[in-house]
């Protein structure tokens, strides 16, 4: 599936077949998991509490979480909201567990065994000096903010922005009649994947499902730089937090394009060439890979995704999409 929106119009195609033993191909209103495009939403939800003075960017994650300290290297640098919301907080990837069920794959993925990890380990690195992806840091995000707010974080992030934008297909549960929209997501060999629920964690980090509809409406959303309503928000969203300049390393934030900065969740990538400067963000999860960008000064968005666990065409695509937003909003 592949959409467009450009000056306020869309442009939505599907390819193929939405699942096996199906023959109708996706469309705007099908169903997918966008994995870690989660955590732009989640960026957005901490711009949004950030907006309206509920918690503040430098704020240590240990203000609304008291029992996610990591003793062991924090010292006097404790880890902050923007250093989760920027991959810079000193985090692994995931925190090791045992491997779940394939219909329940995250059900050992526990609040409990963050606590533990932060405990026992040591920070990769002190926060804010470098940048490595982290699902980890996006769901201890998610954790603080529904805190401050005094919300479950599903109820926060509807709140926030699901509600307020009109998407009515972006869920972290699907209902009945949206399950029979899904699109199946397939392994590695080309199996089919169950359906899995998401549980109540990894909700900051990659688990929302939406629709090509939905994520075009949020994308214009990002678009309406000159609309007052939700100016405050967009422009704390869209700025750039952290640059690569003086980072001591970056880990895993250039397969969809060169990271030149991170923003709350978004991967920024300044012009070169034709391309404008584009936000973006990539998702993988449960055998769909996703990805979402758009270009702020040059009024264009445009998100992909594909049923199927194969690389090479998840950086493709990613390519792809980036390439159209030079050659139909050049700078």
């Amino acid at each position: 599936m592949i959409g467009v929106v450009q000056n306020g119009r869309t442009s939505i195609h599907g390819f193929g077949r939405r699942a096996d033993g199906s023959d109708a191909e996706p469309d705007g209103d099908t169903l997918f998991r966008i994995g870690s495009i989660t955590k732009a939403f989640t960026g957005q939800v901490l711009a949004s509490l950030a907006g309206d003075g509920v918690v503040a960017l430098a704020d240590p994650l240990t203000k609304y979480v008291p029992d996610f300290i990591a003793p062991l290297s924090e010292g006097g640098r404790p880890i902050r909201l923007i250093d989760l919301a920027t991959h810079s907080a000193g985090l692994p990837r995931e925190v090791s567990h045992e491997p779940g069920p394939p219909d329940n794959p995250f059900v050992h993925t526990t609040r409990e065994a963050f606590v533990a990890w932060l405990k026992a380990n040591p920070l990769l690195f002190t926060p804010g000096t470098a940048v490595s992806y982290s699902n980890f840091g996006f769901d201890l995000l998610a954790a603080a903010l529904s805190a401050a707010a005094k919300r479950p974080y599903p109820d926060l992030i509807a709140e926030r922005v699901l509600t307020p934008l009109s998407l009515t297909d972006t869920t972290f549960a699907p209902s009945g009649s949206q399950t029979a929209r899904l699109m199946r997501g397939h392994n590695f060999d080309g199996s089919a994947m169950p359906y899995a629920p998401t549980g109540e964690v990894i909700v900051g980090s990659g688990g929302l499902y939406s629709s090509p509809r939905d994520l075009l409406r949020w994308l214009q959303w990002h678009l309406d730089r000159m609309s007052n309503e939700g100016a405050v928000e967009r422009l704390i969203d869209h700025a750039a937090y952290l640059w690569r300049d003086g980072l001591n390393t970056v880990y895993g934030m250039d397969e969809s394009g060169h990271m030149d900065a991170m923003g709350l969740g978004w991967v920024i990538m300044a012009p070169e060439g034709d391309r404008p400067l584009i936000l973006q963000k990539a998702g993988g999860l449960q055998g769909i890979f996703s990805y979402a960008a758009f270009a702020p000064a040059r009024n264009i968005g445009v998100m992909v995704a594909i049923n199927a666990f194969e690389i090479n065409a998840g950086l493709a695509m990613a390519k792809a999409a980036n390439d159209l937003i030079a050659e139909l909003a050049p700078r």
